[in-house]
């Protein structure tokens, strides 16, 4: 049975290995991530941070590294929302950013990447652009 989640790619049916857009890797098993927390994932050289915001039965991926001092850390960073924006903050510098865009709700002039997620069977795909070679 598939599992419904909110996603911020419209590509959250059933993954496949590649779409036009997108090669989907698994991340890890869905119960692998804390409710309303995060951990990090790596694929190839990335560092990808997964969230499982429970709380609006959501799941969000964005780049581990926080931009102003280039720690790899956002993963431990605390979510909530601001004016319904689902948001990180980062624990070293308490800047936030929006889990949907990657801008910074603190208004700093910088962003992060964010990634597709989807669940299915309790597994979790996260979606990283498609070499278009």
């Amino acid at each position: 049975m598939e599992e419904s989640t909110k996603n911020t790619s419209p590509n959250s049916s059933k993954p496949s290995i590649t779409d036009d857009k997108y090669t989907w890797f698994f991340a890890c098993d869905s119960a692998d991530v804390p409710d309303n927390g995060g951990v990090c994932v790596k694929y190839n050289e990335d560092q990808i941070a997964l969230f499982h915001f429970t709380r609006r039965g959501e799941w969000y991926a964005t780049q581990n590294e926080c931009p102003h001092r280039k720690q790899m850390a956002l993963s431990r960073g605390m979510i909530g929302s601001q004016n319904d924006e689902p948001k990180v903050a980062c624990p070293f510098h308490k800047k936030t950013f929006s889990l949907i865009t990657g801008e910074c709700l603190s208004g700093d002039e910088c962003a992060i990447t964010t990634y597709p997620v989807s669940v299915v069977n309790g597994k979790v795909y996260i979606g990283m652009p498609a070499n278009n070679n």
